[in-house]
């Protein structure tokens, strides 16, 4: 009984220990969940507004430029993937990889060579453990995310995109990424990026669109906002995954340090259980004892 006992002190203890690290977990990613949800809603508009214009001189100027041009049989197809560095995030990144490798199974279905690209620790190691390959990885920033790693990621994706296939380019280009609704609902998403599908102006009146003029030309101005599109997309891709992995380890280490409380109850009445029982053989022993030497 007393070995018993000891056992589950010790479980008390370490579940105690770990309870603590949980609960640790969890307030710092309540700390920082909030500015990564005001950084994602500050950077939204931006891309949303950058996106209607890149439209705009599309849809106003009958233009053929690599941004829109769509292609009827893609060849190869660029996918950039985002997940966590950490783990301790419940589902997180493993929804991301699912979404990808759905996407990357409808594409190679279609006859389309699929490039992964990988943002993140934990699509590091689930390549690197399938032994797959991938043409670009970046890691150290899926928790506070940074403007200039996203814009070098921009500048690959887009040099890949613009070079011609034949030459080792892309046809199309896709991000993974999970997207931030709410504190309790984090979708992973699938977006094409490249090439733009133009959505003519919602706001013009009976079909009458307003007139532009570009200077000094509409391909120009569609070369000069190419990178900018792209690297506010990415940029506020990673912002939103920031803020669901810092929401999704929030969650998950809520029902952890949940677990753990449950767990020191049981392991306490165990402990309870195993005492009394402990107690009362003692007790029994002792009155057949004072028995035998009455007899």
């Amino acid at each position: 009984m007393g070995a018993q006992i000891r056992v589950y002190r010790q479980k008390i203890a370490s579940t105690s220990s770990m309870k603590k690290i949980f609960k640790a977990m969890e307030l710092i990613a309540t700390s920082r969940v909030g500015k990564a949800r005001v950084r994602a809603q500050g950077a939204t508009p931006y891309a949303e507004a950058i996106t209607r214009a890149v439209s705009a001189v599309a849809s106003h100027q009958e233009v053929e430029h690599v941004l829109t041009d769509q292609v009827t049989e893609p060849k190869r197809a660029a996918v950039l993937i985002m997940t966590s560095d950490r783990g301790l995030a419940g589902a997180y990144s493993v929804n991301a990889l699912k979404h990808s490798e759905s996407l990357v199974a409808r594409l190679q279905g279609q006859g389309v060579e699929v490039r992964p690209y990988l943002y993140g620790r934990k699509a590091k190691a689930f390549y690197d453990f399938r032994s797959r390959e991938y043409d670009g990885v970046w890691t150290g920033s899926t928790e506070s995310p940074d403007s200039d790693q996203a814009r070098d990621i921009a500048q690959k994706l887009v040099d890949r995109f613009v070079q011609p296939v034949d030459e080792g380019g892309v046809d199309e280009l896709y991000l993974v990424y999970t997207q931030f609704k709410s504190m309790m609902t984090q979708e992973p998403t699938v977006r094409r990026l490249l090439p733009l599908s133009v959505v003519e102006d919602e706001d013009s009146e009976a079909g009458q669109l307003p007139l532009y003029e570009f200077e000094p030309s509409a391909e120009e101005v569609l070369d000069a906002l190419l990178p900018r599109y792209i690297e506010s997309r990415i940029f506020t891709a990673t912002l939103e995954a920031s803020a669901s992995e810092l929401a999704s380890r929030q969650k998950a280490m809520k029902s952890a340090a949940d677990n753990a409380d449950e767990l020191i109850r049981e392991y306490t009445l165990l402990r309870n259980n195993a005492r009394q029982a402990e107690i009362t053989q003692e007790l029994t022993e002792l009155i057949a004892g004072a028995d035998a030497l009455a007899s």
